[in-house]
């Protein structure tokens, strides 16, 4: 019988115990006599958010798909258990076997944002890993980054022996096998990170030095050992039909964020929006084969029994064969009464039949994300979205019986002015028209509820505004303060509900997203001075983390506000993520000038992903 790593007496102290016991629906269990890899993946966050990503699961049932290696989890144990396991010396270990992670021979985390930083030191500490790779012995595991931030991994090189660029699909087989034949001959860790540096996709930080220019710009990054590319070309899927796809993704004891089947029907987005990282570093965009799909839903929701299944993608309305896969995902769940859930929906002509359709199954709120609120920001954005669009978008989903909806918008935007910021009340006032003017008085249920939601602008690596400068924490809360207002004056404000994101935490998040090497010893600093759990509101502290740059002199500017020029090194280019700089900078100019560009499948811009000769780019 398994034994626990947790004592009874321990699990009865802590909040939600069957986070840390495993043994649920669909975990693998192997016999660790016939294995000969041990990886141990992690989401360095709380059980409830790693159970809900894809990704996890996607790389879980693969490698546990492979008969020598064994696969387990593991998440960031909450501060109730963190100082449990400090107190009492209990290592942290894998759901799975219950076993020490220290005895694994890989430690993967997945970095999927940049708040999660510090919880990834936690989980070394508590794991007895020895923080920077440099230091790591023999017997220690190999710690290895994936994930949307490893396309800027400079601020946590100091920590990963290395960072697979790119889908783990693709090469993720070569790198464990590279490890077996250099663990049979008897090689060390230093000989196979420097065999593993020279498969495609794979960083290894040890292997890169950087120069700086006196004005803390970077000079140059060159490689330091034989036969390592300068550059880190992505990797990718390419033929997504023979792809793996977890038909019996691990099933919670508990509730988690994301409590439904998950079905992934396409990658990559074809809009190229301006400020969005993810439409340029999941390019080019590839389909799942509808047929596939059917089969997978079907399987999954056999092997899991959950109520909901939700269509995972960028941009779902750009999925070719949305009619045909929600008609099927009606007539597979009408009986069950299976909500389907479709986030990412555009507001435009493609999506109003499908969202009638969807809300005869089970109604729930509708999402749109305008993202700004004037028309020539929208322009700026490239976001290719006209207010006629939202508002006949709206006007449908409010005779479909649709009471509530949500609108997201971004401040701080590129030559954001006052009247943008007006124009997010004014936009909300008259989609809350649009219900009261469709809907006859008889057939309200109540009032219409518009919820708008305002986050701030984030400059991130690969996008077209990769050069724009962030907006001081000031602006950022008089801009939120007029948004308020602009609200507040409309005629339907009652019917208008307004929040914000936090100010500190999205200057922090611009520092993580555009910095370098030199600010893993501010993360590490901010770890040893309290810092922990930085997504969650109730556990960031800002002054803890000015206090440790201040101890590790980083100047915030030079990461936030500081203008770039067009011909700046950036921290990450030495990596290749399939769209070029000469695209984006392109596409910069076009912002400034307030110019659109039309999407892929209009016409080729040139980006570079056709490199890929796959989805769109045949």
């Amino acid at each position: 019988m398994r034994k626990l790593a947790l004592r009874d007496e321990i699990l009865l102290r802590v909040d939600k115990p069957a986070r840390y016991i495993g043994n649920e629906v669909n975990s693998i269990t192997k016999n660790k006599a016939e294995i000969a890899i041990r990886h141990a993946m992690c989401f360095p966050d709380v059980y409830e958010i790693g159970m809900s990503h894809l990704g996890i699961q996607i790389l879980y049932g693969m490698l546990n798909s492979y008969e020598d290696t064994w696969c387990e989890r593991v998440y960031s144990p909450w501060v109730d258990l963190d100082k449990i396991l400090r107190e009492e010396n209990i290592p942290l270990f894998a759901l799975e076997s219950q076993d020490p992670i220290r005895d694994f021979d890989f430690l993967g985390f997945t970095l999927q944002y940049e708040m999660c930083y510090t919880n990834v030191l936690q989980v070394l500490e508590l794991s007895g890993i020895t923080f920077k790779a440099s230091g790591r012995g023999e017997d220690e595991p190999i710690v290895i980054g994936g994930g949307p931030c490893t396309y800027n991994p400079e601020p946590m090189a100091d920590f990963f022996d290395l960072f697979y660029i790119g889908e783990g699909e693709a090469r993720y087989r070569e790198v464990l096998d590279c490890y077996k034949e250099n663990k049979a001959s008897g090689g060390s860790r230093v000989d196979f990170l420097l065999k593993a540096a020279r498969i495609p996709g794979i960083y290894v930080p040890r292997f890169y030095e950087t120069d700086y220019h006196p004005d803390g710009t970077i000079k140059s990054m060159t490689p330091m050992a034989a036969d390592i590319p300068e550059k880190i070309r992505k990797e990718i899927v390419t033929d997504f039909r023979a792809a793996f796809y977890p038909f019996k993704p691990v099933v919670p004891f508990i509730k988690i964020t994301q409590d439904r089947v998950v079905l992934e029907i396409q990658r990559g987005c074809i809009r190229g929006c301006r400020f969005c990282q993810a439409g340029q570093l999941y390019r080019p965009v590839r389909e799942r084969d509808v047929e596939q799909l059917k089969i997978y839903a079907a399987e999954m929701l056999k092997n899991t029994g959950h109520e909901e299944i939700s269509l995972s993608s960028l941009s779902s309305s750009d999925y070719s064969h949305l009619p045909e896969l929600i008609d099927f995902l009606i007539d597979e769940c009408q009986e069950q009464r299976t909500n389907i859930s479709l986030p990412s929906l555009r507001i435009d002509a493609s999506s109003l039949d499908i969202m009638k359709k969807v809300q005869d199954v089970k109604k729930s709120s509708l999402t749109f994300a305008p993202e700004a609120g004037s028309q020539r920001l929208r322009d700026v954005i490239n976001k290719g979205l006209t207010e006629e669009a939202i508002l006949n978008g709206a006007r449908l989903a409010f005779a479909g019986g649709h009471s509530r909806v949500k609108l997201y918008f971004m401040l701080g935007l590129p030559s954001e002015t006052e009247e943008d910021i007006a124009a997010i009340g004014e936009l909300a006032n008259k989609i809350a028209a649009e219900y009261y003017e469709t809907v006859p008085k008889a057939k309200r249920n109540g009032k219409v509820q518009i919820g708008v939601s305002t986050s701030f602008f984030i400059p991130k690596a690969f996008t077209a505004f990769q050069w724009a400068p962030q907006a001081t924490r000031d602006e950022f809360l008089d801009k939120a303060y007029l948004a308020r207002k602009g609200i507040s004056a409309q005629l339907n404000q009652k019917s208008i509900k307004y929040s914000w994101h936090e100010t500190d935490i999205s200057v922090l998040e611009c520092v993580m997203a555009r910095g370098d090497r030199r600010l893993s010893a501010s993360i590490m600093a901010a770890y040893k001075n309290g810092a922990l759990f930085d997504a969650w509101s109730e556990h960031y502290h800002y002054h803890t983390w000015l206090t440790s740059f201040t101890e590790t002199n980083i100047d915030l500017d030079f990461y936030t506000t500081r203008k770039r020029e067009d011909d700046e090194i950036f921290p990450w280019d030495f990596i290749d993520c399939g769209v070029s700089k000469e695209y984006l900078l392109r596409e910069w100019k076009k912002a400034q000038a307030e110019t659109t560009t039309p999407h892929c499948r209009v016409s080729c811009q040139g980006c570079g992903a056709a490199q890929y000769k796959a989805g769109v780019c045949l």
